[in-house]
């Protein structure tokens, strides 16, 4: 008996690449800008395995890639359509993170801590100590709710919803994204409007204490006793943390869904 001889055509392997690349890309794109995945501390060769291994998982999952050779222009227009699809993806999710962020730049400056700042390798610029502190919880968080594992879900889901073709993108996903970046502001207002209060309180009432008694040093006292009250006011934070991120985060989970759905023609 002749031994068979394993042979592949030219388009079983075009094949094979369209099928890994394309979702590779969206997916790398994804790694790099989201939550946990994206964070300088880890490094590019395990977001590029990361990347890999998800495409081996996810890719035999997806409907039928569209006829066009990779080596063209409409190979090159799907390539960098799965960049913007994975990049904003990842965007819209760091979103929450950036709200906690100014939630701890409000709070920083109404304890008097704007001067206490440091290079940020994870943000990679400077941030208060108050910032960088909710982020770390924040990061914990999102950890014990098994976030990263929503993120692939939701980057699995992406596929269905909005599947690789080379078709135009319609611009209400983008339109989409942009009305939801305003939830930064808002949400993080709203994090840290009860220690805002009540140290804008206490500084009315200090104000009217020094007006009332000129002899009493504002300058002297004002200064620590904001910060004494500041960091009881967040141990008093600190455990409805988890309860104030957990409807974000599956805020943040839907709106990668529903950023891809307005792209869909």
């Amino acid at each position: 008996m002749t031994p068979s001889i394993f042979s592949v055509t030219s388009g079983q392997l075009e094949g094979w690449v369209v099928a890994f690349l394309w979702p590779f890309v969206r997916m790398l794109a994804l790694v790099s800008t989201a939550p946990i995945f994206a964070e300088s501390w880890v490094p590019r060769q395990v977001k590029v395995g990361i990347a890999a291994m998800l495409t081996l998982v996810i890719s035999p999952l997806i409907g039928p890639f569209p006829a066009v050779p990779v080596v063209s222009a409409g190979g090159l227009w799907i390539i960098v359509q799965q960049v913007l699809i994975g990049v904003a993806m990842g965007f819209a999710m760091r979103m929450v993170f950036t709200a906690v962020l100014a939630a701890g730049e409000y709070i920083g400056l109404q304890m008097g801590l704007s001067f206490a700042s440091f290079y940020d390798p994870m943000s990679r610029g400077s941030t208060m100590v108050v910032s960088r502190l909710l982020n770390m919880l924040a990061t914990l968080i999102f950890l014990a709710l098994d976030g990263h594992l929503l993120i692939v879900n939701a980057l699995a889901d992406s596929f269905a919803t909005l599947p690789i073709s080379d078709g135009p993108l319609v611009a209400g996903g983008w339109m989409f994204l942009v009305l939801a970046a305003g939830e930064i502001f808002a949400s993080g207002l709203l994090l840290s409007l009860p220690l805002i209060t009540a140290l804008l309180t206490l500084n009315l009432a200090m104000g009217i204490l020094n007006r009332a008694s000129p002899q009493f040093s504002i300058f002297a006292v004002g200064f620590p006793l904001t910060l004494l009250a500041g960091i009881f006011m967040l141990q008093l934070l600190m455990p409805n943390l988890a309860a104030f991120l957990e409807p974000r985060f599956a805020q943040g989970i839907a709106n990668m869904l529903r950023f891809t759905q307005g792209l869909r023609p």
